[in-house]
């Protein structure tokens, strides 16, 4: 579950554990139905094992699904928003829990997926065809902490309704807060009609067209998961997910950087244009602002 901290600071203890626990047996039952065995309960989460990549991915689609659901029945304050991790390998079970590299990765991916997002490792969707009206949306290559090289990631695109009205999760950094004590660095972001998103170190945060990003512009030149934007090694890291490309625009240079699945390091202040150049004067575009007060690498 997403932002778990700050429900318990909203609601109460005795509120918001009962609604953890109602939502994690809910993830083990949707384990369980297909054919997933639950290993334990994580206080927020719920580790399960899969016989089959596709039994893990087909799970996960009638998780996100059917959450979607009961989220439009509840008030703001209950909406609370899960994410899944997916990998595959050999595990080994000792007294009730499991270990491996695989076990490793999916909770690195859990961490790095957003809100109602699936983030899948290339061995779980190699061999499966895309079904139920799902796709795999390449993510390129990812930085995963504990790895040696960066691996080729997934997002399992769940949603049936791809043109779904947008709408700007403004404050989804705000309840994000750094573990240590260390000064927390931010960037601030500001789309076409008046978005604004001020991001922090602490999570990934996703631009496009898709309406649970984070920043999202309704252009059809925009991919629907157009970039990713994420703290990495001390920088702030844009990277290009889309079809048509982004380029980068600093402030002070008039040469751009294009973006075509790679990345860059946002520093300082500039733009940024999303499926199309800066020469097109329509380009939908959105300025950063990276924040340089008491940030150091980590």
């Amino acid at each position: 579950m997403a932002g778990s901290t700050a429900l318990f600071e909203t609601l109460g203890n005795e509120q918001a554990a009962a609604l953890v626990t109602r939502l994690t047996q809910g993830i083990g039952v949707c384990v369980q139905d297909h054919g997933g065995r639950v290993i334990k309960k994580l206080g927020d989460g719920v580790l399960g094992v899969f016989a089959q990549p596709g039994q893990a991915v087909a799970a996960s689609v009638a998780l996100m699904r059917e959450h979607r659901q009961w989220l439009q029945s509840q008030p703001q304050a209950l909406r609370v928003e899960i994410h899944v991790g997916l990998a595959s390998g050999e595990v080994v079970e000792v007294d009730g829990d499991c270990y491996g590299d695989a076990v490793n990765v999916a909770a690195r991916l859990c961490d790095l997926a957003g809100g109602a997002e699936v983030w899948a490792t290339q061995a779980v969707v190699a061999d499966l065809v895309p079904a139920w009206g799902v796709s795999f949306i390449r993510l390129g290559h990812v930085e995963v902490r504990g790895k040696a090289e960066a691996q080729v990631m997934y997002q399992v695109e769940w949603r049936e309704d791809a043109e779904a009205d947008c709408t700007m999760h403004s404050d989804l950094m705000s309840e994000l807060n750094r573990i240590d004590d260390q000064p927390v660095a931010e960037i601030q972001l500001s789309g076409p009609g008046g978005q604004r998103l001020r991001a922090s170190s602490g999570s990934p945060v996703q631009l496009g067209r898709a309406a649970d990003s984070d920043l999202c512009l309704i252009d059809p030149r925009v991919s629907r998961v157009h970039a990713r934007l994420e703290w990495r090694q001390g920088a702030f890291v844009l990277t290009d997910l889309s079809s048509f490309g982004t380029w980068v625009r600093f402030a002070g240079s008039e040469t751009a950087v294009q973006l075509r699945r790679d990345n860059c390091l946002l520093h300082g202040s500039g733009e940024i244009a999303l499926g199309v150049s800066f020469a097109d004067g329509n380009a939908p575009i959105i300025g950063f602002q990276v924040s340089d007060s008491g940030t150091r690498p980590v």
